[in-house]
């Protein structure tokens, strides 16, 4: 005989055990993670005045857009290395473009890992680990295997053009100019650009959408929740794009950057040490074109992401879907005479980053707080509540997503690496053996900006955001500044959150 206390427990039991089947069973957020190659904040949803982005603004005004979001290193194999594993360039081990994190760290558990482990479709379509570019286009280049249940890697007319690109060259007969002809390795590290005859679709990154749409489509059939990585090359140098990206650009409307006279002495040494002849040495006339070139390839990549929207809307995943985009690091376009990467200056640093979770009352929204690309493996694992890896670096933004302006008290860190200065901060051992990567480091508030080289050794600079947006005010030798450079010290050196 069953009695009346038993009966309600096992009521309760029965009661339980239901509701937690239906929550198992309730469908999770699936993933589109979105990565563009070399892309800096020149977009309309960051306030740029010339280029054109429709596609991804329109993500913007569905997502929450984070205003200071900054990468861990600005070379793309340590930023995807760190950004992919959620661990800091330190931890990692990964300081240049040949190791794969996984000779430092075997164990790390990658983004599409922890949604492998959670029972997700899990796939890759292009360029999310890294790639040399051009020259690895349409290989698995430093990909890692166990990441993925399954990948694509795209090719296109952009690299069966690759003699026709325009590649920046300098010597002291012909100053500086462009050259065509030259070999694949010899356009990925170089300024060198191409106004392409071929269609959207012959494009390497079109082909890599219709590839990742085919995925939607599959994943759409499908009742269990995807992770789904679409890795673009654009606007990664050559910035090849159709000709019509480029007609959208004038070079004689395109604003270039102010360089000061005394540039050389406004900065420690290391800050600037990655300045190229060539690049210095461009005309203005030659300056626009690269400008125009990057730009157009910038649209060109947008009109990927707007095919990718496109279709989560047809395939009615819109609203179980959680969309992020962002870059890998930000770009130079000649301020202080820097192009590419490899600075811890703003331009280089900085990054795109969009968040879009269905139903979030915040969506459309902006968060002004600093975050970093570290931050992303917790965020979205946080997001469709599964497990993490207890090792993985950074903060949840779900907090900021909630809420974009609420109280956030972390700073973001940047590092970047010297290798061939170590002789000239070190008396008397400037031996090849002993020259070793200097290291360079940097903290950003919502307000400033503090950098060490060789832990200050090799210079400190100090900017202030509300008055030098553009970091060419360095104030770390003024003594109205000192209480304040000793706070940014003691925050880079221990990591230690601040109030903002």
């Amino acid at each position: 005989m069953i009695r009346p206390k038993q009966q309600a427990l096992a009521l309760f039991a029965l009661i339980c055990g239901i509701q937690c089947r239906e929550a198992a069973a309730a469908p999770k957020f699936n993933v589109l993670h979105i990565v563009s190659d070399d892309l800096n904040v020149n977009l309309g949803v960051y306030g740029h005045p010339e280029v054109k982005s429709p596609n991804i603004d329109r993500l913007a005004a569905r997502g929450v857009t984070f205003e200071r979001a900054y990468c861990q290193f600005p070379l793309c194999n340590p930023s995807r290395a760190s950004f992919m594993t959620g661990l800091r360039p330190d931890t990692t081990g990964v300081y240049e473009n040949r190791t794969s994190f996984r000779t430092n760290v075997p164990d790390a558990v990658s983004i599409p890992q922890s949604f492998l482990n959670a029972g997700y479709r899990v796939s890759r379509v292009g360029k999310l680990y890294h790639y040399g570019v051009p020259t690895q286009i349409g290989t698995d280049g430093m990909d890692d295997p166990s990441s993925w249940e399954s990948v694509v890697n795209p090719r296109g007319r952009d690299v069966d053009d690759i003699a026709l690109v325009n590649v920046l060259e300098s010597s002291s007969a012909n100053g500086v100019r462009t050259v065509i002809g030259r070999e694949l390795k010899n356009t990925g590290g170089t300024l060198s650009w191409l106004a392409s005859e071929a269609a959207d679709s012959e494009q390497t990154d079109a082909k890599g959408a219709a590839a990742a749409i085919v995925h939607l489509e599959e994943r759409a059939k499908d009742s269990k929740p995807f992770y789904l990585a679409v890795g673009f090359y654009r606007p990664h140098t050559p910035y090849v794009a159709p000709k019509a990206y480029f007609e959208l650009y004038p070079p004689q409307g395109i604003k270039l950057p102010v360089i000061p006279s005394n540039l050389s002495e406004l900065f420690p040494l290391p800050a600037l040490s990655i300045q190229k002849k060539a690049e210095v040495g461009m005309s203005d006339s030659l300056r626009r074109e690269a400008i125009q070139a990057y730009q157009a390839s910038t649209t060109f990549m947008d009109a990927r992401v707007g095919e990718l929207l496109d279709a989560l809307r047809r395939l009615k995943l819109e609203d179980s879907t959680i969309v992020v985009f962002h870059s890998d690091h930000g770009y130079h376009l000649g301020e202080k005479n820097l192009w590419q990467k490899m600075s811890i200056f703003e331009e280089s640093v900085r990054v795109p980053l969009i968040i879009s979770v269905p139903g979030n009352p915040s969506n459309g929204q902006r968060s002004p707080r600093t975050v970093e690309l570290v931050d992303l493996h917790k965020t979205l694992t946080d997001l469709c509540e599964i497990a993490g890896d207890s090792k993985t670096e950074g903060f949840s933004l779900r907090p900021l997503l909630e809420k974009p302006d609420s109280h956030w008290a972390h700073a973001a860190y940047s590092q970047v690496t010297r290798g061939d200065l170590i002789g000239t901060f070190e008396a008397g051992n400037d031996s090849k053996k002993n020259r070793s990567r200097i290291m360079g480091r940097s903290v950003r508030t919502e307000r400033y900006r503090y950098t060490e080289w060789n832990g200050g050794a090799a210079g400190v600079e100090l900017y202030d955001h509300e008055t030098d947006p553009g970091e060419y005010n360095n104030l770390a030798n003024l003594p109205e500044h000192a209480s304040v450079l000793a706070s940014l010290k003691k925050t880079l050196t221990t990591g230690e959150t601040l109030p903002r």
